[in-house]
């Protein structure tokens, strides 16, 4: 293990569980075989994205702004 990573685990030992399940999760299916870059329950909702760009569908400052707001 390289020290990046060894540095990495050493801040996920201070998160809470459900955070280090989130983390142990992106870590296997990054190092597994097959890793996808969309998960297939994601997939539609991206190409709806992807089709909306395409068509010029996009949001303004303010709306981002908004929901950026709206998450904290």
């Amino acid at each position: 293990m390289n020290q990046l990573l060894k540095t990495a685990m050493e801040a996920a030992e201070k998160l809470r569980p459900d955070q280090q399940d989130d983390i142990a999760r992106m870590i296997l299916d990054l190092a597994s075989d097959t890793s996808e870059a969309v998960p297939p329950s994601h997939l539609a909702d991206v190409l709806e994205g992807l089709a909306q760009a395409e068509r010029g569908e996009l949001a303004s400052p303010a709306e981002i702004e908004a929901a950026f707001r709206r998450f904290g």
